[in-house]
């Protein structure tokens, strides 16, 4: 039984993902052994498979590098912004309580 290489060509997609029948991938597997134009097609499509998965690979690590970029800039800011409103609260306690409860770090000599 001959089958035609467009109707094999049509599997194929199938047949590399793993998702045909048992009986389909036998009747692939027949058809590969003794035709090379459909093999080389074969060839190809895993080539392709291989380069999108690693085309895919490098753009999700650079958006993954960018976004590590910005996180650690914005902790960075996120940390001094909390160090100066520290200071800054710091600040306002010591003021309130050197002005208003006269309580003073050096003691006045009377």
């Amino acid at each position: 039984m001959t089958i035609s290489c467009e109707i094999i060509k049509d599997m194929l997609p199938l047949y590399l993902d793993g998702v045909c029948s048992n009986d389909s991938k036998v009747m692939v597997e027949e058809h590969l052994a003794e035709c090379d134009s459909c093999k080389a097609e074969l060839d190809a499509m895993k080539g392709e498979i291989f380069l999108s998965h690693k085309e895919q690979n490098l753009k999700e690590a650079e958006t993954v590098k960018k976004l590590s970029r910005r996180w650690k800039k914005g902790m960075m800011k996120s940390l001094l912004k909390g160090v100066f409103i520290t200071l800054l609260v710091i600040l306002a306690i010591a003021l309130v309580l050197y002005l208003f409860i006269d309580i003073r770090v050096i003691p006045k000599i009377y």
